[in-house]
């Protein structure tokens, strides 16, 4: 039941292609055979990231080829391509590839080996085998032509620098970026719903939905509270006693929580389910204002539970309309790092560390043991009373990111990596952690804020500042890394 929902049916297509001179295979034998083996070693490693469909062309060593290849590229519409550098080519091998096919571009200045081996090579017999060894370690040699070409084009590119063995680094960095590429891919085909309208008086959180759309791509789905309340209606009891049980598999459900709330809870949950069904939603953002006594009330103070299963099963949920959060927590699930709804609210200048958490979902798959449900009299700001779940995020790294909106009608991430540590939090049936940075307690919240972003964000398990960067760029986005 709780297995986790696959984040879209997009399949990651990853395009390769070597580059060589054409002219140089008469000239020095074995040269181009060797290359080609150096392009079947790129090829085997990136067959053993999960998740990727490998477009391979081979050695491209011509205008002609590359022109094909160009075509070949976005006939299968890869979203990202990797141009691995054998050797000097000219650019206009390259060139006509990425300038049809549209889509970011990773140069691969991967050396065969840590150093030439000058001895060696100083021993052969005459100077054109010694050319041909020498054009096999000649990978940086036409990067700088390459760059110069793709600024001019103003084609966005970036470099990964290492060697083609012993280099794990290297092949880490590698990794990220083709994680980055599918987190890209994700969101490109997410379907987000907004349900309800915006926590009236929240500045900070609203957003341009069109900006939302144009810098991350998806769907926006606008769905009434009336939708989720019609579907409660059609819930069975047999069903409704099932997700109780599920309930009580999943979380430590406190003794106090009603039979009659829990049947609300299970109710809304089974409606939710559907909701995400009807509209294929990958993520939800909802508030409902309202007033105490009507149907939509009964729907919208019974979510909680229902909301914190959907995010543990890949579909995180936003409260208060937190449209740019619910892209952030979407993002850190994404990254398989989860993505839980939060904000700081105090500061604890004893132990240095901040304290954050939020009402209404949680993501229990990054949770600190098991999640407590809770009931509440009163939900704080909010219409209506319910059960409530209480978690804190495990202990160890973590990365915050907020997507921010500038002013300016752009969009930035706010990053900043910390750790997760024990102590005291408030048992208040709302999630709390505690988070200890590098940097203080003091200067991280001081930073955090010279930024302006909104008070919200997505906490996820992990120091994944990195790839989060390395996304921004594939999407054209800005990262701020705080710590």
């Amino acid at each position: 039941m709780m297995k986790k929902q696959p984040s879209g049916k997009h399949q990651l297509r990853v395009g390769l292609f070597g580059i060589g001179l054409e002219a140089y295979w008469e000239q020095f034998q074995g040269l181009k055979s060797t290359l080609e083996q150096y392009l079947a070693l790129v090829e085997n490693r990136f067959r053993e990231y999960d998740g990727v469909e490998l477009v391979s062309l081979g050695l491209i060593d011509s205008p002609l080829k590359a022109m094909e290849a160009g075509h070949h590229f976005r006939r299968e519409d890869v979203d990202i391509i990797f141009l691995y550098v054998t050797t000097y080519a000219l650019s206009s091998t390259v060139l006509p590839v990425v300038q049809r096919a549209k889509v970011p571009v990773i140069i691969l200045n991967l050396s065969p080996a840590a150093a030439i081996d000058y001895v060696l090579f100083n021993e052969l017999p005459d100077r054109r085998m010694m050319t041909g060894e020498w054009l096999k370690y000649c990978t940086a040699c036409p990067v700088p032509e390459i760059a110069n070409v793709f600024k001019r084009a103003g084609i966005p590119f970036h470099e990964v620098i290492g060697m083609l063995h012993d280099d794990e680094a290297c092949w880490q960095e590698i990794g990220e970026w083709i994680e980055a590429a599918r987190v890209a891919a994700i969101m490109a085909h997410n379907r987000l719903g907004a349900m309800g309208t915006y926590y009236s008086g929240m500045l900070d959180i609203y957003t341009d939905l069109t900006q939302q759309l144009i810098t991350f791509g998806g769907h926006i789905e606008i769905i009434e509270v009336d939708e989720l309340t019609a579907l409660r209606e059609d819930v069975s009891a047999n069903a409704i006693e099932a997700r109780i049980r599920e309930f009580t598999e999943v979380f430590n459900v406190s003794s106090d929580c009603s039979q009659v709330e829990l049947q609300r809870a299970a109710q809304t949950a089974i409606a939710l389910d559907r909701l995400v069904e009807r509209y294929r939603l990958g993520s939800l953002a909802y508030y409902y204002k309202g007033h105490n006594g009507n149907a939509n009330e009964d729907t919208i103070s019974s979510v909680i539970l229902g909301n914190t299963l959907l995010t543990a099963r890949g579909v995180p949920v936003a409260g208060e309309y937190e449209i740019k959060n619910a892209q952030a927590m979407k993002i850190m699930d994404s990254f398989d790092a989860g993505g839980s709804f939060t904000e700081y609210y105090a500061m604890d200048f004893n132990d240095d560390v901040v304290l954050m958490g939020h009402d209404g979902p949680g993501h229990f798959r990054i949770a600190e043991g098991k999640i407590k449900v809770k009931p509440l009299k009163v939900y704080h700001g909010k219409v209506g009373k319910g059960l409530s779940v209480e978690m804190s995020v495990k202990h160890g790294p973590v990365t915050l990111l907020s997507v921010v909106e500038d002013g300016k009608g752009k969009l930035f991430f706010l990053v900043a990596e910390a750790e997760s540590v024990p102590g005291p939090i408030l048992e208040i049936g709302n999630t709390n952690s505690r988070y200890r940075f590098s940097i203080g307690a003091r200067k991280f919240v001081e930073r955090w804020n010279s930024y302006g972003p909104a008070h919200h964000c997505a906490v996820g398990t992990g120091h994944i500042a990195s790839k989060i960067e390395k996304l921004g760029k594939l999407i054209s986005m800005e990262t701020i890394k705080i710590c």
